[in-house]
């Protein structure tokens, strides 16, 4: 009997009963019964543990592993498992679950979700993953106001996505900052921007297309620089993202390139799918082509 490994953010296993607490393990164990997989649960608090749990079922020789909970859980098993051969699957139980709505994965539906990774049916893709500074990721990271926007989201959990949008609207004050962004080997050049942003993957919080051409398998990173100006500028960009529009112009400039460096002339917030880290004056990202085996619905 094949095993799978089920790595439960641990917010979901503390609800206010014991019917709310056992309700997550109870899907997975039956999902997993009716599917034929040998199951193990490990309950975890923070994306680190992640990478421990998913890196050391592979050590373990289990066949796949399954993150339940939200792109930090899911990027910490990313981690754990990048180069194994070992599949991901993937539970969305978060706010923004944006690797889960690029490949296709139910999102409000567990066991639809947790079919999608137990049926042998379903299917196994080789995609990227993204590394910033030795930090791996699978969405996105970002420089600037967009990791300003995540440091300043606190009721996620209550309002969802539209705690992104509230927290965006309080920081359209932010100044402006001088970038020095190089791509691959190329002619470094500097842009006055509110953010630069590198995605595996081009969705916002909501679904929203930042990156239209971003692909997780296409051996590219996706950039884009962000540079409003004027009481106008922030609508018009906000209009392009929501209506999927490719127009390009000094507001809003896209790239892709397989390693990008970035340096600010000052010290700015940093956030990698979703997570706030260190802030820095500059961050590097790079691509690991096909590094990551992901199951996903037929």
């Amino acid at each position: 009997m094949p095993g799978v490994t089920f790595v439960v953010n641990g917010s979901l296993v503390r609800g206010s009963s014991k019917h709310d607490r056992g309700h997550v393990p109870v899907l997975c164990g039956q999902a997993a019964k009716h599917h034929g997989w040998d199951a193990d649960l490990l309950v975890t608090e923070k994306a680190e543990a992640g990478v421990t749990a998913a890196s050391s079922a592979a050590l373990d020789g289990v066949d796949l592993v399954v993150a339940v909970g939200g792109d930090g859980t899911v990027r910490g098993c990313a981690e754990g498992l990048a180069g194994t051969g070992v599949p991901l699957g993937i539970v969305p139980h978060g706010t923004a679950n944006l690797l889960a709505r690029t490949l296709g994965v139910p999102l409000y539906h567990p066991r639809a979700a947790l079919n999608a990774a137990l049926d042998p049916g379903s299917a196994v893709r080789a995609i990227d993953l993204a590394v910033v500074d030795g930090v791996p990721f699978t969405a996105m990271t970002g420089m600037g106001l967009d990791a300003a926007v995540v440091a300043g989201t606190r009721l996620k959990h209550q309002f969802g996505w539209l705690a992104y949008a509230m927290s965006g609207a309080a920081h359209l004050r932010v100044p402006p900052t001088r970038f020095t962004i190089r791509l691959d080997d190329g002619v470094p050049f500097e842009r006055e921007a509110r953010s630069v942003v590198v995605g595996n993957s081009g969705l916002l919080p909501g679904g929203f297309s930042l990156l239209p051409d971003a692909r997780v398998d296409d051996g590219l990173l996706d950039v884009g620089v962000l540079a409003p100006q004027g009481a106008l500028g922030w609508p018009r960009l906000a209009t392009r993202v929501l209506t999927n529009s490719e127009y390009q112009d000094r507001m809003l400039e896209r790239y892709q390139a397989r390693r990008i460096e970035i340096a600010a002339a000052a010290l700015l917030p940093r956030e990698v799918d979703g997570e706030l880290v260190p802030s820095e004056y500059a961050m590097t990202v790079t691509v690991r082509p096909g590094a990551l085996v992901v199951r996903t619905p037929r």
